[in-house]
């Protein structure tokens, strides 16, 4: 069954080396009942860890049924671990946080070989502890935490028990209940091996190894043991597992039932893991919906302006350093805006525009806001459709009518919100009649688009400004891609009519699409800019997991060795931190995005601005959080693979 030839292993005690084993050599046949003896570090305990594949001899020949261990790879050993070999530990080895029938049932959760749970309640009823199922190792005695651990020793019907030192920790009474268990264990034509360091429990083996100084002393049969019984099954050697199916599902559901209890068991360490992913989910969703509002108000701003639009000025010139009004050396008129109407190609609408500062008067109430002339076709170029009356016609647009069209702030001002359709008011000492309420455009920066009053452009030149000429024309494109051309036609149209030869065009363009697009762009920006400062909070919180979780390696080196011990490959340990890491950002992504919108609703409602929650930025929070989960649980989680279980296990 066991065949080890000149095993040699060698540690390192700082700059001396110490020989634990020294060229050991013996075979262990199947059904043998064998007790390998000697004084306190003469090697025994290695000699059964390298036995247990628990450790690796420096040197040597190790055979298991003929097969050669030392070319097994991780998930071969793992296996023999798990299906061949059971363990039973002089410190007990179980889990502090999970009941008797849950340590027992460690090692179905790597078996895969279809063993369900109720396995695990048989073998504590074999072992007589079926009223102690549910009970935490600290609520058992030392006899009863041994049997749980024969108990979880046989849950897989291993064809060997390794047994080391099973009756150190124990009292005489307890331990002589023990080796009736293993006996009777060995009576039913299982593998024993067992290491003591009591002549006493040796004397139940049937056969007898003596080590000193890492070698064999002595190998002999005691003639005061029972018989042997006749064992006819080989031994099975555990074929490799494989991550699909029923089994793989019950694992993982297991593993994250483990990897909760475990969280769950130092909430606060575990709380505050969380708290950095709650804070970097919480502020990229906060930021980034204000960013989106801030957007969407913006282009609800830019929309209410008209869309493919062109603003016609008179060039700003400076004289001595100084830099002069609009139009003092060139003016627009209204000439110029039939021109453009009538000769150049692609344009919808013209509106020319002749605005100042107004004080108006109703009654005893005064109110100062901008007074602008337009023509007709403004109301369909700037969507100014009144919510209320109407918009002036042409005809009083010929006649230079003394009407107007208010928006909604002069309204409150001077009506207290009452219809002031019909009323009539005094802008600048001259009476107008109100026609009309404009639909409501909100603020734009510092300015009230709504403190606004529109009257013709004719009555605005003639008879409230005294301006015989235009301050700009607003031109209206058929399509986006037709305004660059418009835009050299209208220049050299003017050039043209104002006869400037090859001096500077003194007019200059506003292109409201680039600008559009500019704003655009630098809302874009800014929203990636707050989502990156944001994303720092996510990666600090990635940190305190990485923290957090290599910490819990250490603490939890012990159960990791016995994880390995009863059969884990690296990948099911790596997989278990991992998922520990991404409970944790789980948790605290969705607290962090509760977090996140409630403190946008409330910045909404307190300071007024405008905020936007999309499903993108929230899907995005999350899959961030759990990307970084499992970037900063890797590192924790292949540490804790790596480690060897007999290291692990000795670990204080």
């Amino acid at each position: 069954m066991i065949r080890v030839e000149d095993i040699r292993k060698t540690y390192l005690m700082g700059e001396v080396e110490v020989r634990a084993l020294d060229g050991v050599s013996l075979t262990v046949e199947q059904g043998e009942y064998v007790a390998i003896i000697g004084a306190s570090g003469s090697g025994k305990s290695t000699l059964m860890h390298i036995l247990g594949l628990l450790d690796v001899p420096d040197s040597g020949k190790f055979e298991i049924d003929g097969q050669d261990v030392t070319r097994l790879d991780d998930v071969e050993v793992a296996a023999l671990r798990n299906r061949v070999m059971g363990f039973v530990f002089q410190q007990f080895n179980l889990l502090s946080r999970t009941s008797a029938l849950e340590n027992v049932g460690l090692p179905l959760i790597y078996a895969r070989n279809g063993k369900k749970p109720g396995a695990a309640k048989k073998m504590l009823d074999l072992v007589g502890l079926s009223d102690r199922i549910n009970h935490h190792p600290n609520e058992l005695s030392g006899g009863q935490q041994q049997r749980v651990a024969i108990a979880r020793a046989l849950v897989n019907n291993p064809s060997i028990i390794f047994a080391d030192e099973p009756t150190g920790n124990l009292d005489s009474t307890s331990a002589c209940e023990i080796m009736e268990v293993i006996s009777g264990l060995h009576a039913r034509g299982l593998t024993v091996l067992l290491v003591t360091h009591d002549p006493t429990v040796a004397n139940h083996a049937h056969r007898i190894i003596e080590l000193r100084d890492g070698k064999v002393l002595s190998d002999q049969l005691n003639p005061d043991a029972p018989e042997i019984p006749s064992v006819e099954a080989p031994i099975p050697v555990a074929p490799k597992r494989k991550m699909f199916g029923f089994n793989a599902l019950r694992e993982s559901v297991v593993l994250v039932r483990q990897s909760i209890r475990s969280l769950l068991s130092n909430k606060v360490r575990t709380m505050l893991s969380a708290l950095g992913i709650m804070i970097g989910v919480a502020a990229v969703i906060a930021t980034v919906a204000l960013a989106n509002g801030a957007k969407a108000a913006v282009e609800k701003q830019l929309s209410r302006l008209g869309s493919n639009l062109l603003m016609v000025y008179p060039e700003r010139r400076q004289r001595g350093g100084v830099r002069q009004a609009q139009g003092s050396s060139s003016r627009l008129s209204e000439a110029d805006t039939r021109a453009v109407r009538e000769e150049i190609a692609h344009v919808l609408l013209v509106s020319a525009t002749a605005d100042g500062s107004g004080q108006l008067k109703v009654g005893n109430l005064n109110w100062s806001c901008r007074v602008e002339g337009v023509g007709i076709e403004y109301e369909e170029m700037r969507s100014y459709q009144p919510e209320f009356g109407r918009f002036f016609t042409e005809e009083e647009l010929a006649r230079r009518a003394r009407v107007a069209v208010l928006g909604l702030t002069p309204v409150r001002e001077l009506f207290g919100g009452e219809n002031p359709i019909g009323r009539e008011m005094k802008i600048n000492r001259q009476t107008f009649t109100v026609i009309g309420v404009l639909p409501e455009k909100g603020s734009s920066g510092f300015r009230d688009n709504d403190d606004t009053v529109l009257i013709p452009v004719t009555t605005a030149m003639r008879r409230l400004f005294g301006k015989e000429y235009v301050d700009r024309i607003e031109i209206q494109i058929d399509e986006a891609e037709n305004m660059e051309r418009a835009q050299a036609d209208i220049m050299a149209l003017l050039a043209k009519r104002h006869r400037t030869g090859t001096r500077e065009n003194p007019f200059e363009i506003r292109n409201m699409a680039e600008i559009q697009e500019t704003i655009s762009e630098t809302s874009n920006i800014l929203a990636l800019l707050l989502s990156s400062i944001a994303t720092i909070a996510l990666v600090v919180g990635g940190i305190g997991i990485m923290n957090i979780m290599l910490v819990s390696v250490t603490e939890r080196t012990r159960e990791i060795g016995l994880r390995k011990a009863l059969g884990a490959r690296r990948k099911d340990i790596m997989l278990q931190f991992l998922i520990e890491a991404l409970i944790i950002s789980f948790f605290g992504g969705c607290a962090g995005a509760a977090i996140g919108a409630g403190a946008s609703i409330i910045m909404s409602k307190v300071s007024g601005w405008a905020v936007l929650i999309t499903e993108e930025s929230i899907f995005m929070a999350f899959g961030f959080s759990a990307l970084i989960g499992i970037i900063f649980g890797i590192w924790p989680a292949r540490k804790a693979a790596a480690l060897n279980p007999i290291e692990a296990l000795r670990y204080e």
